[in-house]
């Protein structure tokens, strides 16, 4: 009985050792990561942050000489560098397909993660789709497509009801608003997305 008592405490002792050399983070302390390296970001490259109501009260647009990023409800920050079109009917609905030419920059990695902006006969393509409830865009080809999956982050889709045809935007994504692998590592990114172009 003594031997089995010792057994068992030994077992007990072990498993709090092993407890106490456990490196891993809790996802508490990855979001707590993610928002300081949000933070540091916007601070590094002197982001200036204005509320949703200041930029409603531009008629929804970010002064790009002011380096101004609206932070929206989503968790996203976004600077409209340039709308796109003058005609106001040019907008992405239903079913359309769009062509994007970006950078994505890894936010904690420090790096640029994925580009198409070098390559000049490729652009990524996704085709954007609304029902009653949701919307949601499925890339089709090329980067983002063959490295992170069908799914477009939801992130790239929050830009749209502001821009029209050709716009150009910059973008500060968390990772609830990522790609798949954003959301699993709890990363956050920075796109420049410098053509959103409506493709029929």
């Amino acid at each position: 009985m003594k031997k089995l008592t010792l057994f068992f405490l030994s077992l007990l002792a072990l498993g709090f050792g092993f407890q106490a050399c456990d490196n891993t983070k809790t996802y508490a302390e990855m979001l707590e990561e993610e928002k300081d390296g949000i933070n540091a970001y916007i601070r590094d490259h002197n982001i200036k942050v204005i509320s949703q109501k200041e930029f409603y009260d531009q008629d929804s647009t970010t002064n790009v000489d002011d380096n101004e990023f609206v932070q929206l409800a989503s968790g996203v920050y976004m600077q409209i560098v340039d709308r796109g079109s003058t005609n106001r009917a040019d907008t992405v609905k239903n079913n359309d397909q769009v062509l994007v030419r970006f950078m994505e920059y890894g936010i904690l990695q420090k790096d640029t993660t994925l580009s198409n902006l070098n390559s000049t006969e490729i652009v990524d393509e996704f085709r954007y789709t609304v029902s009653s409830s949701s919307i949601a865009g499925l890339f089709l080809q090329e980067y983002m497509y063959s490295y992170y999956g069908t799914q477009v982050p939801a992130g790239w889709l929050v830009p749209l009801p502001y821009i029209r045809n050709y716009a150009h935007v910059k973008l500060i994504v968390p990772s609830k608003m990522g790609h798949q692998n954003a959301m699993q590592a709890v990363y956050p990114y920075y796109y420049d997305i410098q053509k959103y172009q409506i493709w029929n």
